[in-house]
């Protein structure tokens, strides 16, 4: 846990891209905003033609740890987040052993709250070792020291609709809420890419849209049956955009989050069978990625998630058939989203600001110990100092040797990306200064 430190002034910063202003930091708390402020023994940030955000929040991280070391650490994961402009992540169970218990939520909480560079809540396993048979410890991780909240067994549906309404009808007792990988496991078997005229060229196995919209559907209707509310992890088509623009429609308790990869890219660039490209749900085609941009636009899709799965290369640079699923994404994917909604004139840097921050927080229940909210807050007076400062106007390529994360498997390596986090601030401390990592 990063404590409160000494005062800064951010001098002519653009909140939310507008007008500039000067920001005053104190006591890790947002204090004041005006122009011409020079307050006696301040520490001084020039952020002359920065855009001031509040400090992104992820809904979907694999950290790996405990378990896949390997792969990632949560001091190596939260030093990437921090990089990429997030104060708080939401941490995936399927580690090994499964977060499916209040003793390994809190080992998690209490790895991040070590690392410092931003603040980890785990998300517990809905079923027990994710295997779908009966449900976790759903109260026992909800009452530890971790408090969690949002449940999940990513990686994995829970595909039976039984034990997926029981988990629902749970949660509710502690506003908890269910986050659903919509994928019906029998419609999935031994699927690779998504499934269409590039997946019969190939010869893999395609992976059909209506595997991820039935289980979204038949969800939507499970949550509106027992009031309880349901998140779908990474939507990644036109239908499920549809679908949950329906639910949404008859007042039911669902959001739903897409990731970057998915806003930008197409599953064109499997073609040339790059395991780097491999991810669950697949890339699917560019009427996908249209809709899915609209739906973030219209507020039908909720926020952006990383789903950030770092793996060793040996489990990624391999034949298409035998690697791994996922994509890193903590390090860029502000700058996606820059290129993606922003550039293109579908969002704007408050609505930025929304998708990014203030939605997941309010889904993933970010409060703080007086239940006030600790996370996404907007950037006014009296909020904790959570806080980025991004560079519109930077460009570069990205080179994963540069990345914090243990992991090396971007799909955007060599890509040029607008954009670049300069600061990241961490309740009035700073995570990240000039680009790097200030502790």
């Amino acid at each position: 846990m990063v404590a409160a430190g000494p005062a800064w002034l951010i001098r002519d910063a653009r909140p939310l891209g507008g007008p500039a202003a000067d920001l005053l930091i104190n006591d890790g708390v947002l204090t004041e905003i005006g122009t011409g402020l020079s307050p006696a023994g301040a520490q001084v940030l020039d952020a002359a033609g920065l855009i001031a955000l509040p400090g992104l929040v992820d809904l979907h991280t694999h950290l790996r740890e405990p378990g896949r070391e390997d792969a990632e650490t949560v001091e190596t994961g939260t030093a990437a987040a921090a990089l990429g402009g997030y104060t708080a992540v939401h941490a995936m169970a399927n580690t090994e052993p499964v977060a499916d218990t209040a003793g390994v939520v809190e080992q998690v909480w209490r790895l991040g709250r070590e690392a410092g560079h931003c603040d980890v809540r785990p998300v517990g396993a809905v079923t027990a070792g994710l295997q779908g048979s009966r449900l976790a410890e759903l109260g026992a991780m909800a009452d530890s020291a971790a408090r969690v909240r949002v449940f999940s067994d990513d990686g994995r549906c829970v595909s039976d609709a039984v034990l997926m309404r029981r988990a629902l009808e749970y949660v509710k007792a502690f506003d908890g809420v269910i986050a659903q990988h919509a994928q019906e496991p029998r419609l999935t078997d031994g699927a690779q890419v998504n499934e269409g005229e590039l997946s019969g060229r190939l010869g893999l196995t395609g992976w059909p849209a209506v595997a991820e919209e039935a289980i979204i559907a038949r969800d939507c209707l499970l949550a509106a049956h027992v009031g309880s509310a349901l998140h779908v992890c990474h939507v990644s088509t036109a239908g499920s955009v549809e679908i949950i623009r329906w639910a949404k429609s008859k007042g039911w308790r669902v959001t739903a989050e897409v990731t970057p990869h998915h806003l930008l890219l197409t599953d064109e660039l499997a073609a040339g069978y790059d395991p780097v490209y491999k991810v669950n749900p697949p890339l699917r085609t560019q009427a996908d990625v249209d809709a899915l941009r609209a739906g973030l636009a219209d507020g039908t899709v909720d926020c952006v998630a990383t789903d950030h799965a770092p793996h060793p290369v040996e489990d990624k640079e391999t034949e298409f058939q035998a690697a791994a699923f996922g994509m890193t994404g903590l390090e860029t994917a502000l700058r996606v989203v820059h290129a993606a909604m922003v550039a293109t004139g579908l969002l704007d840097w408050a609505g930025v600001a929304d998708r990014l921050s203030v939605r997941p927080a309010l889904i993933g229940r970010l409060t703080g110990d007086g239940g006030a909210p600790a996370h996404g807050r907007p950037l006014t007076p009296g909020a904790p100092a959570n806080l980025v400062l991004y560079d519109p106007h930077a460009r570069s390529v990205v080179d994963p040797a540069l990345h914090a994360s243990r992991s090396r498997n971007t799909p955007f390596a060599g890509l040029a990306l607008p954009g670049q986090v300069v600061a990241t601030f961490l309740r009035g401390e700073p995570t990240v200064l000039d680009g790097k990592l200030a502790r």
